[in-house]
């Protein structure tokens, strides 16, 4: 479980430094990683606005994916 969520985070991290290279998400890796990476970034841009150009919803969003994880290590510890 917890890979899972490593893997997902770069995967994130990954997709978030594809967007200063604009023409990469349009490739078929870019595509694909869009497709896994924006429901999920979509939820935090709904909340969280830009500050200017720069969008910190993805780092709220790791941190989130962060935070989640370790609680869910923390459950299942318990049994």
């Amino acid at each position: 479980m917890l890979r899972a969520v490593q893997i997902y985070s770069v995967l994130l991290i990954i997709y978030v430094l594809m967007s200063w290279v604009p023409s990469t998400r349009e490739t078929s890796i870019g595509r694909m990683l869009a497709s896994i990476c924006e429901p999920y970034l979509g939820f935090f841009r709904r909340f969280i606005p830009p500050i200017g150009m720069i969008d910190i919803s993805p780092i709220v969003a790791l941190i989130a994916l962060n935070l989640i994880s370790q609680g869910l290590v923390n459950v299942f510890r318990m049994f």
